[in-house]
């Protein structure tokens, strides 16, 4: 009878538990669809033309961002080189790299020369006056994004911010804030990749209209 009891308490406690983990994911949901609702489409359509001006001009754009804003930096490149194509064969594309991708490059530069150094010093060797940089920051407050801002501002590219919590030092730094007010990183990453997609979107839509209105 022990031996039942046992196991009945045992059944009821993962019931319990499996529960708890579901309230967990749909609480998880909710507040990202929440947070969803509050962000600046105005700003996303900003940053669709800001890329839309420089796929035309040929200038480049640069993203940066650590741990999972390195994700997100390095999703949002990829999809601006390739996503935003109406087939491979088109040879103008959107000169887009991100800061995040080149391993050997970021730990020589991290442990030569310190990490806040890392995005800084590839702009140094890769951006122009005119060109974009995107920097993806939870906190606002990553030393090596704001370096990379502040250099970025200094030498005539046009900055755009992604943070959440309360925007940190990049929200006020930028030339373009897209913010994502919620104290909880996970779930200012979720809008982040989001706001991703909608540039992406919106910029594949933008130059299908020009398409259309040049034919």
């Amino acid at each position: 009878m022990g031996r039942l009891r046992a196991q009945d308490q045992a059944l009821k406690i993962m019931s319990e538990t499996e529960s708890t983990i579901e309230e967990g994911m749909q609480h998880h949901v909710e507040r990202t669809i929440e947070l969803l609702r509050r962000i600046d489409l105005n700003a996303v359509k900003s940053l669709v033309d800001r890329l839309h001006q420089a796929y035309d001009e040929g200038s480049r754009v640069f993203i940066c961002g650590n741990g999972g804003s390195a994700a997100t930096a390095s999703h949002f490149a990829e999809d601006l080189a390739k996503g935003i194509l109406k087939d491979m064969e088109e040879t103008k594309r959107l000169r887009v790299l991100s800061l995040t991708d080149s391993v050997p490059f970021i730990s020589a530069l991290g442990n030569d020369c310190g990490y806040e150094t890392i995005f800084r010093e590839q702009l140094i060797t890769q951006a122009s006056t005119g060109d974009t940089l995107v920097a993806i920051s939870g906190s606002g407050n990553s030393p090596n994004v704001l370096s990379a801002v502040k250099w970025a501002r200094e030498n005539g590219l046009y900055t755009c911010g992604m943070t959440g919590f309360n925007g940190g030092k990049l929200k006020s730094m930028v030339d373009l804030s897209i913010h994502c007010p919620v104290l909880d990183m996970e779930i200012a990453e979720n809008a982040h990749m989001i706001a991703v997609h909608m540039v992406v979107s919106g910029l594949r839509n933008a130059l299908r209209a020009a398409e259309e209105i040049e034919v």
